[in-house]
């Protein structure tokens, strides 16, 4: 074999490797990387938003960011880390400087999952311009973003409207109760807890993912090719309709996030989630024997 020949199949093999490895750094429409968010911070009408709590937003943030944490976002009736209402999230917009045509970039230091839970509280109420950054103020500060500390500083407070709540992203018990009592193939009720809890009890029929096998070990989202093997590979299907939850919806949340932004644009957050289901001890609960390897969320 000639040299020439060696060296174009060499070129082939390697362009086809870079080629591989460009997709799976693909971003999808709701998630970037921390080098993507920086850019996009640069642009006309873009607010950062720290999803952090106040103490650590207090202590370390993106330069010029506000702070809107979990408690700003949640109601504790019937049960904790519930949607708060249209009223109050248009008011907590308004008082951080956010419009209707604002474009968000969001971050926490929680594993993607309160700024996921955020996200989702969004698009419950129409806001369609934002993005999370995948692997959260740890991911921006390694891309070399201006670290500051202190409170936020809001110089306006523009007018916000938020759209009729969006139910088409939320579950409700009576929706679960319907797939439990009434099995249907192309629904699929997820579970994104710990082993021990799924072990410990679930919603009967559930499929154990724990939310954080959606992130690379260094904290960043898997690509939106290795979300959707994972799911594949478990036979939720990007055509089903999947129910996520875990104790309070937190944790769903990030995984509704990952899947939504993989193309699976039929998913529901059981907002009540393990907490609502077990105020009933008529619910039925099952307390499964073994998990499969797969199960473990990886």
């Amino acid at each position: 074999m000639s040299k020439i020949l060696l060296i174009s199949m060499l070129v082939l093999l390697i362009s086809s490797l870079l080629g591989c490895t460009a997709a799976l750094q693909q971003e999808g429409p709701y998630i970037i990387s921390a080098r993507s968010a920086i850019k996009l911070m640069d642009a006309n009408n873009v607010v950062v938003v720290d999803a952090q709590n106040l103490d650590a937003f207090s202590k370390q943030q993106v330069e010029g960011a506000v702070n809107i944490s979990r408690s700003d976002i949640v109601i504790s009736e019937p049960v904790s880390n519930m949607l708060l209402g249209k009223e109050a999230f248009e008011q907590l917009m308004k008082a951080n400087g956010i419009s209707n045509e604002s474009i968000l970039v969001i971050y926490d230091n929680n594993d993607n999952m309160d700024a996921a839970r955020l996200w989702w509280t969004l698009k419950a109420y129409g806001h369609e311009n934002m993005k999370v950054v995948s692997g959260g103020i740890v991911a921006l500060e390694n891309e070399g973003v201006n670290i500051g500390s202190g409170n936020e500083n809001i110089t306006q407070t523009p007018t916000y409207s938020a759209e009729p709540l969006d139910e088409s992203l939320i579950a409700t018990t009576n929706d679960v109760l319907k797939q439990v009592n009434r099995p249907r193939e192309d629904v699929k009720i997820v579970d994104t807890r710990s082993v021990d809890e799924y072990v410990a009890g679930t919603i009967p029929g559930s499929i154990l993912v724990n939310y954080i096998g959606n992130n690379n070990e260094d904290g960043t989202f898997k690509s939106v090719q290795n979300i959707k093997l994972m799911y594949r590979d478990l036979d939720i299907r990007e055509e089903d309709t999947v129910i996520l939850f875990c104790k309070s919806s937190i944790r769903g949340a990030q995984t509704l996030l990952a899947l939504y932004n993989a193309g699976y644009t039929n998913v529901k957050l059981y907002d009540g989630a393990w907490l609502e289901w077990t105020l009933d001890e008529n619910r039925p609960i099952d307390a499964p024997e073994g998990v499969a390897p797969a199960d473990a969320g990886g």
